[in-house]
C-alpha cells in the first residue's frame, strides 16, 4: 500500500497535488473526518502522526471514545435466498452463521495470500 501510512492502529491516505504542490491525506476506515497536509514526503509522514495524535487528545479532552477502524464486525445485504442458503450451510455443518461466514472468509483469505507469495 504504497498510498497508504499506519500509526498506532490507524490508516491514512497520501496523495499529491502538483497544482499547489502539497501532499495530503485523510484518516480512513472512521467516520471522523481528519486531515492533514505538508509540502513533502517527510512532513506528510509527521503531518499524519500528529494528526491521530491531535485526534486522540481531542477525544481524551471531551470525553469521547475515539473510533477505532476493523471493529470487527460487518454488516453485508445478501438477499433473502442467499441467506436462507448461508444459514443451512452453516446449520449441516453445526456452526452459526458467523462462524460458517468466518471460515469461508478465512479460507478464502488464505487462498489468496498462498497465490500472491507464489508471484
Amino acid at each position: 500500500m504504497k498510498d497508504m501510512m499506519r500509526y498506532k492502529s490507524y490508516y491514512g491516505s497520501v496523495h499529491y497535488d502538483p497544482d499547489e504542490p502539497i501532499f495530503y491525506g485523510k484518516l480512513k476506515f472512521i467516520k471522523a473526518l481528519v486531515s492533514y497536509e505538508a509540502k513533502d514526503a517527510h512532513g506528510i509522514k509527521m503531518a499524519f502522526e500528529k494528526a491521530v495524535d491531535d485526534y486522540l487528545q481531542l477525544c481524551q479532552q471531551n470525553n469521547i471514545t475515539p473510533e477505532m477502524p476493523f471493529k470487527g464486525s460487518f454488516n453485508i445485504r445478501t438477499g433473502h435466498k442467499l441467506h436462507q442458503q448461508i444459514a443451512l450451510a452453516a446449520q449441516r455443518q453445526g456452526l452459526s452463521i458467523n462462524k460458517y461466514i468466518c471460515n469461508l472468509l478465512i479460507r478464502e483469505y488464505q487462498k489468496n495470500n498462498k497465490h500472491r507469495a507464489s508471484e
